[in-house]
C-alpha cells in the first residue's frame, strides 16, 4: 500500500535497502553489446551520435590546445541519456529523477570549473562579474546579480533534470492508475494517450541530457 503518490519514486526496495541505485550501472551491461559485432548497426549509430556531439562541444569549448576535452561532456551525456531511457521501462528505478543523483553530477563539475577559473584566470573571472557597457552606477548591483546567477547554476542544472524526469513519470503513473475504473472505449483512449506520452518522454530523455551536457560545456568555456 502506497503512503502517498511520490512513494513510487522511493529508492528503497522491499528489502529496505537502496539496491535500486544499482540501475544507474545497467548501462555498463548494455554498452559492451554493441562491440560484439564490428561494425554493428548499433555501434555505427552510437559513433555517429558521438561524433556529432564532439563537433558541437568543440565549437562551444573553443579550445584547440586541450585535445579530448569534449570526452567528459560526451560521457556525461551518455550516462544521463541511458538512465533517462532505462527509467521508462517498468520496474526500473529512475536515478536521474532524484536530486541526490543530479546534484552529485552538477555540483562537482561547477566547483571544479570555479576553482580552475579563479586560480588560473582570476582577472577574466572578475571581468565576467561586470558585463561590458554597464554604467558605473549599476556596477555594484550587477556584481551581486552575476554572483547570485553564478552560484545557483548547479542547483538549476540539478532541479531542471530531476523535475523534468519526475513530471513525466508522475503523469504516466497518474493516468495508469485510473485504468482499472474505465470502460473499454475510454481505456483504448487512455492506452493511445499513454503511448503518445511515452514517445514524448523519450524525446524529453534525450533533450534533457543534451541540455545538461551543453550547459555544462558552456559553463566550462566561460572560465577559459
Amino acid at each position: 500500500m502506497m503512503t502517498n503518490l511520490f512513494s513510487t519514486f522511493d529508492p528503497s526496495t522491499s528489502f529496505n535497502t537502496s539496491l535500486n541505485w544499482l540501475s544507474t550501472f545497467l548501462g555498463m551491461l548494455f554498452l559492451p553489446m554493441m562491440f560484439w559485432f564490428i561494425p554493428s548497426r548499433l555501434q555505427l549509430i552510437w559513433m555517429k551520435i558521438t561524433m556529432t556531439l564532439h563537433k558541437e562541444f568543440k565549437i562551444l569549448l573553443n579550445i584547440k590546445k586541450m585535445k579530448g576535452s569534449t570526452l567528459l561532456f560526451i560521457s556525461l551525456f551518455s550516462l544521463i541519456v541511458f538512465n533517462n531511457f532505462l527509467g521508462l521501462f517498468p520496474y526500473i528505478f529512475t536515478s536521474t529523477s532524484h536530486m541526490v543523483m543530479t546534484l552529485s553530477l552538477a555540483l562537482p563539475l561547477w566547483i571544479s570549473f570555479m576553482v580552475y577559473g579563479w586560480i588560473n584566470n582570476t582577472v577574466h573571472m572578475f571581468a565576467h562579474l561586470v558585463p561590458q557597457g554597464t554604467p558605473p552606477v549599476l556596477m555594484p548591483f550587477m556584481v551581486c546579480i552575476e554572483t547570485i546567477s553564478n552560484v545557483i547554476r548547479p542547483g538549476t542544472l540539478a532541479i531542471r533534470l530531476a523535475a523534468n524526469m519526475i513530471a513525466g513519470h508522475l503523469l504516466l503513473t497518474l493516468l495508469g492508475n485510473t485504468g482499472s475504473s474505465l470502460t473499454l472505449i475510454t481505456l483504448n483512449i487512455l492506452i493511445i494517450t499513454q503511448i503518445l506520452l511515452l514517445v514524448l518522454e523519450s524525446a524529453v530523455a534525450i533533450i534533457q541530457s543534451y541540455v545538461f551536457s551543453v550547459l555544462s560545456t558552456l559553463y566550462s568555456s566561460e572560465v577559459n
